[in-house]
């Protein structure tokens, strides 16, 4: 099963963006009713998670945030619709019904560009627009829009007020999305810096927000033969710390050329380690970090155990991380958000 809480935005912060959206287009027109179909209609893009229970855990990786998640998937289905809530409604134009649900189907994906994963805007072609700067799920986003969300929905429908509250709702959490980039390349030059400073030779970094804030940010490293990754915090006083992790890739040699393989090394964007536990492998995709702030910590988001099965068919399997592995991270994060 593919870790949803790391891949997608919460369908609750998406709920809200889309009730808003749909506010936005037609809340004058119907009432709450927009804000209704708005929320229903900002779910409709996750529903590719469904994909993880009919096929291979590969498969579903790659089909996760990409037909669903395009501009191409918005205006197809859009006035699809629109046609069909028009035939029941009391209120019966179709092209607003459609511009409602073009609008909550796009930002939905445009959302979820800030994270991690990022999404196939462009499907079908193969390239997924990820910025990096939120994780998916920050209360400082999410809750400020419900806020003004429920300020609107007890407003008449035609009241200035509720205009204004939901709009207020858009702009704040569309201004701290901005914010995030901000941030994000203030934390990035504080990376660079450390790396020159410690006279560290590398080929590429990538850098995002640790998880519930935008406060602590941490970076993956390539260097010739291991990755290094590092945590910085806006408060930190003390110089950036890198633990190394080796690559290990030499441990797939006899995979290397197996197109399941290939996909895994693909869905990673070359960021992945091997590890070897118990005579077993492990593929860790390094994008989404470790499960603990430990220095030494090995256990990885993304981590799979990938073996030959009795066809000989290389399968992947994911590793299960329980409630105890998130509470543990959250009271880690949240001592180091406070500075070295």
């Amino acid at each position: 099963m593919i870790p949803m809480f790391v891949t997608h935005m919460d369908s609750l912060t998406q709920i809200v963006l889309g009730a808003a959206v749909g506010e936005a287009v037609l809340g004058k027109k119907i009432g709450n009713k927009a804000m209704l179909y708005g929320a229903l209609a900002g779910t409709i893009p996750d529903l590719d998670v469904f994909v993880s229970s009919i096929t291979d855990t590969v498969t579903a990786l790659e089909v996760h945030r990409g037909f669903t998640h395009s501009i191409f998937f918005s205006m197809l289905f859009a006035p699809i619709f629109g046609w069909l809530v028009s035939r029941y409604e009391s209120y019966k134009n179709v092209k607003s019904w459609s511009w409602l649900f073009f609008w909550c189907f796009l930002t939905h994906p445009l959302l979820d560009a800030f994270t991690t994963w990022g999404t196939q805007l462009f499907w079908p072609f193969n390239t997924r627009v990820a910025f990096k700067s939120i994780f998916v799920i920050d209360p400082l986003y999410t809750v400020p829009f419900i806020v003004f969300l429920i300020l609107a929905m007890f407003q008449k429908r035609t009241s200035k007020k509720r205009r204004f509250y939901n709009n207020m709702g858009l702009i704040l959490s569309t201004s701290y999305l901005a914010i995030t980039l901000l941030f994000k390349f203030v934390t990035y030059k504080k990376f660079e810096a450390a790396l020159i400073e410690q006279n560290i030779a590398y080929t590429q970094m990538d850098t995002r927000p640790t998880p519930m804030n935008t406060i602590l940010w941490s970076a993956n490293v390539a260097t010739k033969d291991a990755y290094l990754i590092g945590s910085y915090s806006l408060f930190d006083s003390q110089p950036i710390v890198f633990n190394k992790y080796a690559k290990n890739h030499e441990l797939i040699a006899d995979f290397i050329d197996n197109d399941k393989m290939q996909r895994m090394i693909n869905i990673s964007k070359g960021w992945y380690s091997i590890t070897k536990k118990n005579n077993d492998l492990y593929f860790n995709d390094l994008r989404f970090g470790l499960l603990s702030m430990e220095p030494n910590a090995q256990d990885f988001v993304f981590q799979y155990k990938f073996e030959s099965d009795s066809n000989g068919v290389l399968q992947f399997t994911e590793t299960e991380k329980g409630r105890d592995d998130a509470e543990r991270l959250l009271q880690e994060l949240w001592s180091r958000i406070k500075g070295n």
